[in-house]
């Protein structure tokens, strides 16, 4: 997922975030999160949407195997929509170079951008040539500080988080019988996708599984140091039954550790798909399950929002997408529903 390339350089950039401590997922500036179903066309829109011969641009941060699937969530959307998309950016999570990825579609005259932000804290200068000739802006994640809902953009689509780091805990529980003792590596940044997640994992062994305990937990800014930190946790604590791990990557950090420990006792659950995660996890290795977004509709809804605007639609300020807990026996499903492809063939030579 999009935490896997870009999180590393995100630390810092953020300001005030929001916390879920009522147990419920909020927007980047507080906002109430709205089900991504939500969001529909009538015929009658539908077809106002394709006679209006609308075009878009897809200004990503940077490509990798979630954006892939928002990316191709868009494409199709606005595709049945009758919206040509007129063209496609990768900024390689350079804010300076997206500025210049803005202004380059511009000169293509795009009815719609689709964007998700390099760093949201500078972010208005790089959409506001396209706020100003009247572009409908639609965000993932976030939206560039300063700019107001209904106004500046149509809206933002993301996680529901607090649902991702829950299911998380569910399906540390059901790996270790509901009873155990857990190590927690947490994301040590001020970042909201995160922190929420992270909260709610905490907050739902806390207070739904009594027989199981978090007993050792360290922060983790640093991608880099996630192995270390794992080292020095089992070290410590030998007897730890399970580990969550804030995301996919750092989890293969941790993985090692274990591996190098020669411990295949303790679990690891974490967030998002990952193919080598994923591969261990078929195999019987020490991943239990990955807790994963519905990618390829964030992208169809993020389409569909933008181009119903074109029609005056308003759009809720924070729509999310359900999760899913991803195990061996649920991993071929669970990749289609997040990614709409089949898994890897690596997996799917593990599994025969």
């Amino acid at each position: 997922m999009r935490i896997a390339t870009t999180l590393a350089l995100m630390t810092g950039l953020f300001g005030a975030h929001a916390f879920a401590a009522d147990g419920a997922t909020t927007g980047p500036h507080g906002e109430t999160p709205t089900a991504a179903s939500t969001v529909t066309l009538t015929a009658e829109e539908e077809q106002k949407i394709k006679d209006g011969k609308f075009t878009a641009a897809l200004v990503w941060h940077e490509m990798s195997e979630y954006t892939n699937a928002v990316n191709a969530g868009a494409q199709d959307e606005f595709k049945r929509l009758g919206v040509e998309v007129v063209a496609q950016t990768d900024a390689g999570f350079d804010g300076a170079r997206q500025k210049a990825d803005v202004e380059t579609v511009l000169a293509k005259n795009p009815s719609i951008i689709v964007s998700l932000p390099v760093d949201p804290a500078s972010a208005a200068a790089v959409y506001d040539p396209a706020r100003a000739a009247g572009v409908k802006l639609a965000f993932v994640d976030n939206s560039p500080a300063g700019y107001v809902h209904g106004k500046d953009y149509v809206t933002i689509v993301s996680d529901d988080l607090f649902q991702m780091g829950s299911k998380a805990a569910v399906a540390m529980a059901d790996a270790l019988g509901k009873k155990g003792k857990v190590g927690y590596i947490f994301h040590d940044a001020d970042f909201y996708v995160t922190n929420q997640r992270d909260q709610a994992f905490r907050k739902t062994i806390e207070q739904d599984y009594p027989d199981m305990k978090i007993v050792a937990e360290q922060g983790m800014a640093d991608p880099a140091r996630s192995e270390e930190i794992a080292q020095a946790m089992v070290t410590q604590h030998p007897d730890l039954d399970g580990i969550y791990v804030t995301w996919a990557e750092p989890a293969l950090s941790v993985l090692s550790a274990l591996r190098s420990a020669g411990n295949s006792h303790t679990k690891i659950v974490t967030l998002d798909l990952n193919e080598p995660a994923a591969l261990d996890m078929v195999k019987g290795g020490s991943v239990a399950a990955l807790v994963a977004d519905e990618a390829y509709t964030i992208g169809v809804t993020a389409a569909r929002s933008a181009a119903g605007a074109m029609l005056g639609k308003e759009a809720a300020p924070f729509l999310v997408m359900d999760s899913l807990a991803v195990t061996k026996d649920t991993v071929k499903e669970g990749w289609k529903a997040s990614l709409n492809k089949d898994v890897p063939q690596s997996i799917a030579d593990a599994l025969k």
